[in-house]
C-alpha cells in the first residue's frame, strides 16, 4: 500500500472511531447518585435503599452505583428536592405531601385513610391521574419520580397519654412533616399540628415542646422513642407512600439502560421492603412492650375516618380523590 493509500486508510478509520466516540458516552457512562433519606441506619427503609444500591449496580456492571445517606447526612429533605430541581447527582425519599408543593392535586395520596393496602399501591401506579401528576412533576418542576412503590407501613398516634377518639386528641401538639396536608390531616384528626423536622422530635419530646408524635411501628425503635413516650394509639391514619425521586435532569441525562435499571430495581427494593415492614409489624409491637409501651388497640377508627375527610375538603382535594378512587375501582 503506498503512502497516500495508507494516509485514506488511516484518516478513514480515526473519523469513524470519532463518530463511535461521539455516541459512546451514553454506554460507557459511569455515573454516582448520592441518595438521602431521614431514617436511621436501623431502620427497613435504609436496608431497603443499600439493597437497591446493590442491585443496580451489578445489573449496569458498576457504571450507575448509589451512595446511600441515612439520618439527612446530605441536609434537609426541602433543600435536597431543591438540588435536584437544579439537576445536582442526588435523590431523595420523600412522600407525597412534600410534592404536593409543587403539583397540588397529588397530596391526595399522604391524605387519611387515602391508601389502605399495597394492592392499593399498585393500583395507584396505573391510575391515569397519577402518571399525568408525576409527568407534571418531571416536565414543569424538574422532579422525576423513579418509584413509588415503598410502603413504610401505617402511621399512628404516639402519646403518653391514651388516645381512642379524634377528642382524645384535643389540646394535644403532635408534630407533622412541614407540609400542608400533613398539618391539615392532623388538625382534622383532632390534635393541633407543629411542624418539624423528623431529627428533632426527641429533644422536642424532653423538652415537652411537643406532646406527641405520629409515626409508623418501625420509627419507634430507631428513634429510641420509648424511651419519651408510653402510648401507641393504632389509629392507622395515614398508610405512608413514600416517593424515591431524583432530579429531571439527572435521569434524563443517564443512558436508556440506567434509566430502566435505576426504576425496575427500585420497584423490585420497594416492593420487597414494604411487604418485609408489614410482616415484622407484630414483632415490633412485642418489641415495645417489652420496652413498657402500652398498645392502645381498641380505637375508633370509624370516627377518625369522618373526621380525616375535612381535611380533603380545606385543601379542595375532594375531588381529586373521588377521581382517582373511580380509577382504581375503590369507593
Amino acid at each position: 500500500m503506498d503512502i497516500a493509500r495508507r494516509k485514506l486508510v488511516l484518516l478513514g478509520m480515526a473519523l469513524g472511531l470519532g463518530a463511535f466516540a461521539s455516541s459512546a458516552p451514553a454506554l460507557a457512562q459511569s455515573v454516582t447518585l448520592r441518595f438521602n433519606h431521614v431514617l436511621g441506619a436501623t431502620e427497613p427503609y435504609h436496608l431497603g435503599f443499600l439493597e437497591w444500591a446493590k442491585r443496580v449496580e451489578a445489573r449496569t456492571g458498576g457504571g450507575l452505583k448509589i451512595q446511600v445517606f441515612h439520618s439527612a447526612q446530605l441536609g434537609v429533605e426541602e433543600d435536597i428536592i431543591e438540588q435536584m430541581r437544579q439537576g445536582a447527582a442526588i435523590g431523595q425519599n420523600t412522600d407525597a405531601a412534600r410534592l404536593g408543593n409543587y403539583v397540588k392535586a397529588i397530596a391526595v395520596m399522604n391524605g387519611p385513610y387515602f391508601a389502605e393496602t399495597l394492592g392499593d399501591v399498585e393500583k395507584l401506579a396505573k391510575a391515569p391521574s397519577v402518571i399525568a401528576w408525576q409527568n407534571e412533576l418531571a416536565e414543569k418542576h424538574g422532579l422525576k419520580v423513579v418509584c413509588f412503590n415503598w410502603v413504610q407501613g401505617y402511621r399512628h398516634f404516639f402519646t403518653n397519654k391514651p388516645i381512642k377518639k379524634p377528642e382524645d386528641l384535643a389540646g394535644l401538639r403532635v408534630r407533622t412533616p412541614p407540609a400542608p396536608i400533613w398539618q391539615e390531616s392532623i388538625r382534622a384528626l383532632g390534635a393541633a399540628p407543629v411542624a418539624m423536622p423528623f431529627g428533632d422530635m426527641y429533644p422536642a419530646l424532653q423538652q415537652r415542646a411537643i406532646d406527641g408524635v405520629e409515626l409508623v411501628y418501625s420509627n419507634i425503635p430507631g428513634g429510641r422513642f420509648y424511651e419519651v413516650l408510653s402510648r401507641a394509639n393504632e389509629t392507622g391514619h395515614i398508610m405512608l407512600i413514600n416517593f424515591e425521586v431524583v432530579g429531571s435532569k439527572f435521569f434524563n441525562a443517564l443512558n436508556p439502560e440506567y434509566q430502566t435499571a435505576l426504576v425496575e430495581e427500585c420497584q423490585a427494593a420497594g416492593r420487597a421492603t414494604s411487604e418485609k415492614i408489614l410482616a415484622a409489624e407484630k414483632a415490633t409491637k412485642a418489641t415495645l412492650k417489652d420496652k413498657g409501651m402500652t398498645i392502645v388497640e381498641d380505637v375508633d377508627q370509624s370516627a377518625f375516618r369522618r373526621a380525616g375527610e375535612k381535611a380533603y375538603e380545606v385543601l379542595g382535594l375532594t375531588e381529586a380523590k373521588r377521581q382517582v378512587y373511580s380509577e382504581i375501582g375503590k369507593n
